[in-house]
Parts: structure tokens; C-alpha cells; sequence
């Protein structure tokens, strides 16, 4: 990528790119389909995707439950294996912590694997900080690392 992502809303028609980029950086655990149609009707405005030339690097969802809570939580972020280490999923937070302060969110949380040190150095870079272990919280019976942000 030579010029820096837009970001832009989701759309339907985005759905088979997301999809693509879920199954490469997710494997076996990727979400399916339905559940971002859900995302799409239920995280309005949180929904977002990386585009650059037209193309979909990446993507960003959080919700807030209701449309005045004062918190909110990071769903799920992923990026193009290809376009990793290019930006792509800090300018996808920056645009989110953005929304979310125009909503006047307060809070906003997120749960990460454990062993995923490299995704929680990230959160941490943005202000993130570790708020307790999830004992057995994956599938897999891996540990999840509840992480909060106060905006």
C-alpha cells in the first residue's frame, strides 16, 4: 500500500471481502456470515473497513449496546495478512476511538487471547490496560485478558 487506507462504513456488499480477510486471519475460529450480517444491523456506525484503491485490507467492529451507553467494546479487528505492519489496523482504531469519543463513551473494552502478546502490546500502545485473567474463555479452554480504555 502506497498511500494511507480510508475508512468507511460497512456494506453488504463488502461481506464476501470481510469474509475472506476473517478466514485468513482466523482460521477455524473465524466468525461466519450471519454473525457480521448481525454486526451490520446491530453496530451502526462502529462497523468499519480499511480501504485503499478500492480494495478492503481490513475491518473494525465494536458495539455499545445501546445508542447513548457510555460503554462500549471491540468486537473484532482484523487485518489482510498482506497489508499487516502497514498501518492498517491503527488507523482503524484511531477512527474508532474517535466515534466513540463523539458518542461520549466512556469506557471501552475488549477481550484478547493470552498468548496473543503481540495484540495486547497494540492495545497497550492505544492506553489499554489488563483488568483481569477470563479463565478458560475460548473454546479452546485459552484464557482471554479482559483489557479496558477510558476515553
Amino acid at each position: 500500500m502506497s498511500r494511507p487506507v480510508t475508512i468507511r462504513h460497512f456494506e453488504l456488499r463488502d461481506m464476501e471481502r470481510i469474509m475472506e480477510i476473517e478466514r485468513a486471519s482466523f482460521g477455524s475460529e473465524a466468525y461466519d456470515r450471519n454473525l457480521f450480517a448481525e454486526f451490520f444491523h446491530r453496530c451502526t456506525g462502529l462497523f468499519l473497513v480499511a480501504v485503499e484503491r478500492r480494495r478492503i485490507w481490513g475491518y473494525i467492529v465494536s458495539s455499545t449496546g445501546r445508542q447513548l451507553s457510555e460503554r462500549a467494546e471491540l468486537v473484532s479487528v482484523a487485518v489482510d495478512p498482506a497489508a499487516r505492519g502497514r498501518g492498517v489496523a491503527s488507523s482503524l482504531m484511531r477512527n474508532t476511538l474517535r466515534r466513540l469519543r463523539l458518542r461520549r463513551v466512556r469506557r471501552f473494552t475488549l477481550v484478547v487471547r493470552q498468548s496473543n502478546t503481540q495484540a495486547r502490546e497494540v492495545y497497550e500502545h492505544y492506553g489499554f490496560v489488563k483488568m483481569r485473567r477470563l479463565p478458560h474463555y475460548y473454546e479452546d479452554g485459552e484464557d482471554g485478558v479482559l483489557m479496558r480504555k477510558m476515553l
